[in-house]
Parts: structure tokens; C-alpha cells; sequence
């Protein structure tokens, strides 16, 4: 059985000697049932097969195309249901985060900030997300180098945070 309750194996993901971890989840919350049931099958799957993952769920998927998609349950009733994940399923937390103004609040909830990808550049959300000293996932957009990686790894680590973690997709 996997020991899901320390999260301390998120602040050394650069040991290689590490087993491999997922980040799964829901990509868009929809409703607190819906969410509950895929933690548990999540975590019941995790412990059967031997898995260490982190529990994915955006509260706003704000790059929608279209006006009229669906992005969420907003961020109150989001980081409640995150909350309830985690209080249930002693699961680490990762949500997406938009606005700078936002990320205090996000990051008493999540145990992992994630960057969406077309934000990957977005100086003030980085230098936010770094302050919180919590592991930052960025998400390299597709219409950005990969050389250019290390810059936005920089904006994160100057605020002392180096638990930044790069995602090309």
C-alpha cells in the first residue's frame, strides 16, 4: 500500500533513484460526485497496482475556444471540492491557476501549483506561484521553444523556490 499521506516525495522529484508518479484527475471539475468517484478509483487503482500520482482537477479552464464551453465550477466551490478530495482520499492536490491575485488562495489548498500553457511567459503568475514554495508544474505552451524553458524555470527559482517542474505535452 502506497503512503499517500506524506507529500515530501514532491520536493525531491529530481532524485532519479525516485519511482515514477502520475498527475491524473479530471480535466475540468463538474460536479462533486463525479469528482469524488474518480479519486477513489484513482486511489483504490494506485494501491492495487503500486503508484504514487498527484490529483488533478481545474477549477476554471479559462483557454477555452468557444465562449459558450464549459470551464468549471469557479474557484470558491473548486478549491472546496479539491479540499473534500484531499481530506477524504489523503490525495496530494494540483489545480491550474490564471491570475496572480488568485494564487495565495490556491496554494492553501493544492500542494502543487500548475501553470496552463498558454500562461508559460506570464512573469507576475510565475514570481506568484515561486513565492509560495510550494512545487510549481509549467506547462510549456506549444507556440514556445523548449530552449526557452529555462527562462521561465528562472522566473519561478527568484523567489527562492526551486521546485519547479517543466511539462512538455
Amino acid at each position: 500500500m502506497i503512503a499517500a499521506s506524506s507529500t515530501a516525495w514532491l520536493y525531491d522529484i529530481n532524485d532519479n533513484n525516485k519511482p515514477l508518479f502520475f498527475i491524473i484527475g479530471p480535466c475540468v471539475l463538474e460536479d462533486e460526485t463525479a469528482t469524488l468517484k474518480a479519486a477513489e478509483f484513482l486511489k483504490n487503482l494506485s494501491e492495487k497496482i503500486g503508484f504514487k500520482f498527484i490529483f488533478k482537477g481545474s477549477f476554471d479552464k479559462a483557454n477555452r475556444i468557444s465562449i459558450d464551453s464549459f470551464r468549471g465550477r469557479g474557484m470558491d466551490e473548486g478549491l472546496r471540492m479539491l479540499t473534500k478530495v484531499k481530506a477524504t482520499f489523503d490525495l496530494p492536490i494540483i489545480t491550474d491557476v490564471h491570475e496572480s491575485a488568485d494564487v495565495a488562495k490556491v496554494a492553501e489548498v493544492v500542494d502543487v501549483i500548475q501553470i496552463p500553457a498558454m500562461l508559460c511567459r506570464q512573469t507576475d503568475l510565475l514570481v506568484a506561484a515561486g513565492k509560495t514554495g510550494k512545487p510549481v508544474h509549467v506547462k510549456k505552451g506549444q507556440f514556445f521553444p523548449a530552449e526557452s524553458m529555462g527562462e521561465v524555470a528562472k522566473k519561478v527559482s527568484s523567489m527562492g523556490n526551486e521546485h519547479v517542474w517543466l511539462c512538455e505535452r
